[in-house]
């Protein structure tokens, strides 16, 4: 990477994460952004390149300018590091963070805002060579959290061409994913790149937990992720849960609960499969549900009970608990669902099946209209699994829920 010319570093105390303000030329830029892409997609989950007739023109006059000389407005990446380095940055040269940035870091790099700008720089250097030795202003935000980086795109992101809100969340997509890899002890994590499938207990794919990342922070299962974020106060309240550690303290042991009961359901999976020739469950339960996994397999349902838990902990919107209530709420949540658990370690796969009541669930779930049934299904999971939690898990079978 070549020598900056130029390097400022500021510590965000607000999400404490550092910002280093540098230049670098055009040509080492790119090389930085393409080496996160084969790493892990860097800039795939980034807004596409303008279409519209308005859009190309600008992006074509932008390209020309940049040809002439133009300087544009910094883009801003994103790196999470760990504790050790986060704590000696400070003490570091820019050339020896920006050493870093390249190298080691480079696995976790996000482009958060500027992928207009990168794509033209690439169009002008791809048609004119003297492009690579231009310089480019970069503003790398550096922090050993991901909650701080979709924070600071949650806020730059604020007033332009408005993107869907999972797509922001795709921006910062992998080291997402990699912290629950960490912080959450899964089956199996499905990648979209792999197109796997869910076959027991325990396995949940990377794209389905992003939306419920999104559904914890605005605590409600109605959420289109196809619409725009035109909406400011589910910005403002993902932004309240980022900076409040909300995501770091209760989101990732929530998923855990989740993880631990989707396992537990699924031993009722090796009856069913001894008996799918023949009827379970009182002879009337659909394919739909007709293994314990199959509860979870559904995403109404994982974001019905995602949404549950957080209300439980968090309270609602506009009536948040205060953090030592909140943890009160998370140590209840926690042993009762270990509870739970080891009660049904203890019951044989038959018993479990009657446990499950899968015939009810069915049942209730087939004479919803067909209209709006997503919707509706997701406000029925979480009803049902706000019934589980208002009981502490303690219920004689999950009929008491799915009737509630």
């Amino acid at each position: 990477m070549s020598d900056t010319t130029y390097s400022s570093l500021l510590m965000d105390e607000r999400v404490h994460c550092w910002s280093l303000m540098t230049t670098m030329v055009v040509g080492d830029y790119i090389n930085l952004v393409e080496n996160a892409y084969r790493a892990r997609g860097g800039i795939k989950y980034q807004r596409e390149a303008l279409k519209t007739t308005s859009g190309r023109r600008i992006r074509e006059r932008m390209i020309d300018d940049i040809k002439k000389g133009a300087i544009l407005p910094p883009v801003v990446i994103g790196a999470v590091v760990n504790r050790d380095d986060m704590v000696n940055l400070k003490d570091w040269p820019a050339k020896k963070i920006l050493d870093h940035v390249k190298d080691e870091w480079s696995g976790s790099i996000s482009i958060i805002d500027g992928m207009q700008r990168t794509t033209a720089l690439m169009a002008a250097a791809e048609d004119k060579n003297h492009v690579y030795n231009q310089t480019v202003r970069i503003e790398c935000w550096i922090s050993e959290s991901t909650d701080s980086l979709i924070y600071r795109m949650l806020v730059l992101n604020t007033g332009q061409v408005p993107w869907n809100l999972k797509r922001q969340l795709q921006v910062v997509y992998a080291p997402l994913i990699e912290e629950m890899k960490r912080r959450i002890t899964f089956e199996r994590l499905l990648t979209m790149e792999k197109s796997e499938r869910r076959y027991k207990g325990g396995e949940f794919s990377a794209d389905s937990l992003v939306e419920a990342y999104l559904a914890f922070g605005l605590r409600k299962t109605e959420i289109d992720t196809q619409e725009s974020l035109a909406d400011e106060f589910s910005r403002l309240d993902m932004a309240e849960a980022i900076t409040t550690s909300k995501y770091n303290d209760f989101f990732y042991p929530i998923v855990q609960v989740l993880v631990d009961i989707d396992k537990a359901f699924s031993r009722h999976d090796t009856v069913a499969e001894q008996m799918e020739g023949a009827d379970i469950n009182d002879g009337v339960t659909p394919s739909k549900f007709r293994f314990g996994r199959n509860i979870f397999d559904s995403q109404p349902a994982r974001v019905g009970f995602i949404v549950a838990c957080a209300v439980g902990v968090l309270g609602r919107l506009g009536m948040d608990r205060d953090p030592a209530a909140s943890t009160a709420a998370m140590d209840r949540l926690k042993e009762g669902s270990s509870a739970l658990v080891a009660h049904l370690e203890t019951l044989s796969p038959a018993e479990l099946g009657q446990f499950l009541s899968l015939d009810v669930l069915s049942e209730k779930i087939g004479v919803q209209k067909r209209s709006g049934v997503g919707r509706q299904e997701r406000a029925f999971f979480e009803t049902a699994f706000k019934a589980l939690i208002d009981e502490n898990f303690a219920i004689p079978r999950m009929e008491v829920c799915w009737r509630a």
